[in-house]
């Protein structure tokens, strides 16, 4: 919790999954925190002073320090804020959680989303086996309920975009990447995730976000014709 000499900010928009990732850990840890919504076609000063070399969210501001990188804050909240503990104490089952979250998004977040958003249908299909390939890796190291066991931690709270945002962007083109029956683990562990109440109440609205990458999706396709 936080104290009232303690000011926390985030700085962030409603429908990115990187930003989800924060708010969660936020949540589980019951930190009061202000939210600041950005819009990232007209950046905000605050922005820019914050995060001045990405100029991009999510910025978690602490006592007016900022902190980038949705991995990163999320460490970095977790070893300001001890209560409910979303990295493993044991050394070795960190660096483990730390390689899966980083797997997620450099093997998972990427390829699946470049399966919908590539033009070159032999891209798209080599992105589709990428990210087919990489869930399967995932699916074959899921043991429990979640990553975490029992309980959420830090890849739960990274893969969040594989729960949420992979199913809402194969929607769009009937892609069947992440179905039940391709991976039966990972489906259960997503509907456990997206049922666990923390999480639930800080996914994004799914019909504006839908309609948002539709119509991404609509003017990529129709500006290559």
């Amino acid at each position: 919790m936080t104290t009232n000499q303690e000011e926390v900010k985030l700085l962030g928009a409603t429908g990115s999954p990187f930003v989800c990732r924060v708010q969660i850990a936020l949540k589980l840890k019951e930190i009061q925190y202000k939210f600041v919504e950005e819009n990232l076609v007209n950046k905000s000063e605050l922005l820019l002073k914050y995060n001045p070399i990405y100029k991009k969210v999510p910025v978690f501001v602490h006592n007016d320090k900022p902190i980038i990188e949705s991995l990163v804050i999320l460490e970095y909240i977790d070893e300001i804020w001890k209560q409910n503990q979303i990295l493993p104490s044991d050394p070795y089952q960190r660096s483990l959680a730390r390689f899966w979250s980083k797997f997620i998004d450099d093997k998972i977040v990427v390829a699946s989303s470049k399966s919908v958003f590539t033009i070159d249908e032999n891209e798209r299909e080599k992105h589709i086996e990428e990210a087919t390939e990489a869930l399967q890796i995932l699916e074959n190291e899921l043991k429990g309920k979640f990553f975490g066991g029992e309980e959420i931690n830090f890849v739960d709270i990274a893969a969040v975009f594989i729960a949420f945002w992979i199913p809402l962007i194969q929607d769009i083109t009937d892609l069947k990447l992440f179905t039940d029956e391709k991976f039966p683990k990972l489906y259960n562990w997503s509907q456990e995730l997206l049922n666990h109440p923390v999480v639930k109440e800080n996914l994004p609205p799914r019909d504006p976000l839908f309609a948002f990458f539709k119509a991404r999706y609509d003017g990529l396709f129709a500006a290559s014709k």
